[in-house]
């Protein structure tokens, strides 16, 4: 029997594995990093060489989107495979919110457990935790969280490091929490009486917009309030070594048998608060350093991942939630600094929006001697990674679960330049679709963060716009007016997945195709 449990073979695409040789996956996934951010990627603001190496010995994407343009839907998609938009409680969520993922639906981390992986998560978490229908106890074991989700290990922040509660969460307890000082977090008012960003402005050492200056933690003030569990609260800048001596803690116990990580640093998601090693080692200010800092992180994982042996039986991806900021709620003189670094590379857009450099990310993947080196124009989504690990290892996607995920294995891999036929891009519920060339985008509202304290929003008319972006890719020439057959087949596409997103104007669902 165990001979034969050994000699069984999981066969994909390209590739014939043992059931001993699954290999172990390592998501790291950065925070607010476009296209343009890595050096491999045209960035000229930071060398970023340990990704560079990776993507030289793997394969380097071209085309390849996060879900949604902001933080929370874009890691719901990659968790679940499932578009954002279909789960109404799918946004940008407080602190406080209640976990938005359904535990009776197998999604990606449960999927790999249930296969054998230990799986684990390191870093931002921001799905929500406990329940809909009870207020949060932080001061207990908090669930349901990362372990119903299908994590084995979880040491995370429950939302973002500009948001309260500032304390880490490891295994569903607040680490180091003094029972005699709980923790009590609020989104609406004041609890306690710590100091905020409008009380005491003289504490800060940076400044922040009215949004950002709630509860003083660290000497930076936060979304929300908080008070109780100081012995508890984090440093900001030793928060990416914090991760990654957990990350690599992880790697250790579980090198002798498959795992699943998702690593996902704070980097360069505000407050920008780096350490002092890495302070000033660019040109660009704190954004730039925390690139830095982000690229030696990986540096650190691989040199880990060698050390153990376990490097080339190790498939690590590298991508971003979602398009870059520069002012984001704090002055950090991202903005002044930027000099000719292009975070966004040729894409318009950036994190909010529904243009091209919204969604648009770096993305690589390696794999000693499997993966195939290269650049890629297969057009994949993060939606897709679930899909694609069942096929990796010969099975297939539970029923009810992943509805949008697209196995785009030989592209991975490497063996194929084909990935999905289309991908669908949100920003703030709105929607946009690419296929092949053609970018649509219907009727609704483009928000982008413009600068200090300024939003833009553009409203957007029948028929909508369409750009060939291989030829503008700016998105500034609209063709709409003469396609008019490209945008129907488009708009048909967005509305066969949701006809909410596809609104009629002066089209009749006839003259639409429907």
């Amino acid at each position: 029997m165990f001979r034969s449990l050994m000699s069984s073979m999981i066969c994909g695409v390209g590739l014939c594995l043992t059931a001993a040789e699954k290999p172990n996956i390592i998501i790291i996934y950065g925070d607010d990093i476009g296209y343009g951010d890595f050096s491999c990627y045209g960035g000229t603001g930071v060398d970023t060489y340990n990704i560079d190496t990776l993507a030289v010995n793997g394969q380097r994407f071209l085309s390849a989107y996060a879900a949604a343009a902001t933080c929370t839907p874009s890691r719901y998609s990659l968790m679940t495979g499932e578009y954002a938009f279909r789960n109404k409680k799918a946004k940008i969520l407080p602190g406080n919110a209640p976990l938005i993922i359904d535990t009776k639906r197998t999604n990606m981390p449960a999927f790999m457990r249930d296969k054998g992986y230990a799986t684990g998560l390191v870093g931002k978490w921001h799905l929500g935790l406990g329940l809909s229908s009870e207020p949060l106890n932080w001061n207990q074991e908090i669930k349901p969280g990362p372990k119903e989700v299908g994590f084995d290990y979880s040491f995370y922040m429950a939302a973002t490091a500009d948001r309260v509660p500032s304390v880490y969460i490891e295994d569903g307890h607040i680490v180091n929490l003094d029972p005699k000082d709980p923790v009590q977090v609020d989104y609406e008012k004041q609890v306690g009486n710590e100091p905020t960003g409008v009380s005491h402005p003289h504490l800060l050492r940076m400044q922040a917009d009215l949004q950002h200056s709630g509860t003083i933690i660290n000497g930076i003030s936060r979304i929300g309030f908080m008070t109780g569990g100081n012995k508890a609260r984090f440093k900001d800048e030793s928060m990416a070594d914090t991760y990654l001596g957990k990350a690599i803690d992880f790697i250790d116990k579980n090198k002798s048998n498959p795992f699943m990580l998702y690593y996902a640093p704070n980097e360069n998601h505000v407050p920008r608060v780096i350490h002092p090693r890495f302070k000033g080692s660019t040109s660009l200010g704190p954004r730039g350093d925390a690139l830095a800092l982000f690229d030696w992180c990986v540096g650190r994982v691989v040199e880990e991942l060698k050390a153990k042996g376990i490097y080339k039986n190790t498939i690590i991806i590298i991508s971003s939630d979602n398009g870059p900021v520069l002012f984001d709620g704090y002055w950090e003189g991202a903005i002044e600094n930027q000099g000719a670094h292009q975070s966004n590379g040729p894409w318009r857009g950036g994190k909010y929006s529904r243009w091209e450099g919204g969604t648009r990310m770096p993305f690589i993947v390696s794999w000693p001697g499997k993966v195939k080196p290269g650049i890629s124009n297969a057009l994949i989504s993060q939606t897709d990674l679930f899909a694609s690990f069942a096929a990796l290892l010969g099975e297939e996607v539970p029923a009810n679960s992943a509805k949008d995920s697209v196995n785009v294995l030989p592209a991975l891999l490497g063996e194929s330049d084909k990935g999905r036929d289309f991908v669908i891009q949100e920003a703030l519920t709105q929607l946009a679709i690419r296929k092949g060339e053609w970018k649509y985008i219907p009727p609704g509202t483009i928000t982008e963060r413009l600068g200090i304290g300024r939003f833009q929003k553009t409203e957007v008319l029948e028929p909508g716009l369409l750009y060939h972006l291989s030829e503008d890719p700016s998105e500034q020439n609209n063709l709409a007016g003469q396609y008019p057959n490209k945008v129907r087949e488009l708009r048909k596409i967005i509305h066969d997945i949701d006809p909410s997103k596809a609104k009629m104007g002066k089209f009749s669902k006839k003259q639409l195709g429907f």
